[in-house]
């Protein structure tokens, strides 16, 4: 896999480690668990985002994703929050509940890079004497 991505306008290394939870229960379990990965790769297809790494935990969902510079990370973060909750719900009746999605409003985004941050502050501080 190359090291940078191109789209029309910019070339690219855009990952996120993102985490979002159940919004009242302990879902993502098996039989849901493989489910929920389908569908996160099927999303990420679609938007052609690459997956790295997926883990479904009882009580959380980790997912490291690369993405375009044109999706912000909260459109990402909807995306598989909003049809994963809805095609879940839709197969798996015992998922539905009085809440209108499965999932909690919150979720965790960190950016994931090649270079330290301390790295990039060095290189732009030495910008200004060159």
């Amino acid at each position: 896999m190359p090291r940078y991505r191109r789209n029309a306008g910019a070339t690219f290394s855009l990952k996120y480690h993102l985490v979002w939870c159940p919004k009242y229960r302990k879902v993502p379990v098996p039989p849901y668990d493989a489910r929920l990965k389908e569908i996160i790769g099927e999303i990420a297809t679609e938007t052609e985002m690459i997956v790295h790494a997926v883990e479904v935990m009882p009580d959380h969902v980790h997912l490291f994703v690369e993405a375009d510079p044109t999706l912000a990370v909260a459109e990402i973060v909807n995306r598989f929050k909003g049809r994963s909750s809805r095609l879940m719900r839709q197969e798996f009746p015992a998922l539905r509940s009085r809440s209108p999605t499965l999932w909690s409003r919150s979720y965790y985004a960190g950016s994931v890079g090649h270079v330290s941050a301390k790295t990039v502050e060095a290189y732009i501080a030495a910008q200004k004497g060159a």
